[in-house]
């Protein structure tokens, strides 16, 4: 079953998003958005989850906005407050699965792209979470204190990617490995939004390319990883 909910920051601040919810849940995932914001494709990754037998929620970032134009997409995601985002809403959602008490009570976060660098942030203000599982997305590195980073992480790259270039990718593991991250990453021969399923036709941007054999592959892993470390 899915349905629209509001949940609560640990601020107070009331936040609406997406809840699917998992049959007979072995525990729970907060999906976090791409640029575009909180559309059917999310929708259907977090509905993924849940046949998977992970509840999930997709906290709305935009507030109600979402967008297929990536001029536009760029404006919502230049406007949002990202440590407000990781530290109030990612957080928040993490508490309220928390609260349902579902399968072993364990939480994840997962997010792609702008999600994936949220994701990344999230890792290290939410202490409460279990696991994370972060797809092709990343801060800049000076945001990123790996030391606070208690979860274990697993992340999927693009070597293709031309937004989230493969070097910048070898910083952040080195940091992680500096830091003692429990650290597990994996690399595709890819273009960046393997996973994302729309990204392909004519009307894709020319950066993103849809790749099912490696997000068959990614997914498989992510669902072995929060089995393991949720289960």
């Amino acid at each position: 079953m899915a349905q629209n909910i509001h949940f609560a920051r640990p601020d107070g601040v009331s936040v609406p998003g997406y809840l699917a919810e998992a049959d007979r849940p072995v525990g729970a995932v907060v999906v976090i958005q791409e640029w575009w914001g909180l559309n059917d494709q999310i929708r259907g990754v977090a509905d993924r989850f849940a046949r998977a037998g992970f509840t999930a929620l997709v906290p709305d970032l935009y507030r109600c906005q979402s967008t297929v134009e990536a001029e536009e997409a760029h404006h919502l995601m230049t406007g949002l407050d990202f440590g407000q985002a990781a530290s109030q809403d990612v957080r928040g959602a993490v508490q309220y699965l928390q609260g349902l008490k579902l399968g072993s009570g364990k939480v994840g976060i997962t997010g792609y792209c702008m999600g994936g660098a949220l994701t990344v942030l999230a890792a290290t203000m939410t202490p409460e979470a279990a696991a994370a599982v972060v797809w092709y997305g990343m801060p800049p590195l000076e945001y990123v204190d790996a030391s606070r980073v208690a979860m274990p992480v697993q992340a999927h790259w693009a070597t293709q990617d031309e937004f989230f270039k493969i070097d910048g990718v070898d910083a952040l593991e080195a940091k992680f490995a500096d830091a003692g991250v429990r650290y597990e990453g994996h690399r595709y021969l890819a273009h960046h939004a393997f996973a994302n399923e729309t990204a392909q036709g004519p009307h894709r941007l020319p950066q993103t390319q849809y790749d099912a054999t490696w997000a068959t592959q990614a997914w498989d892993r992510t669902l072995r990883f929060f089995g393991q470390h949720l289960g």
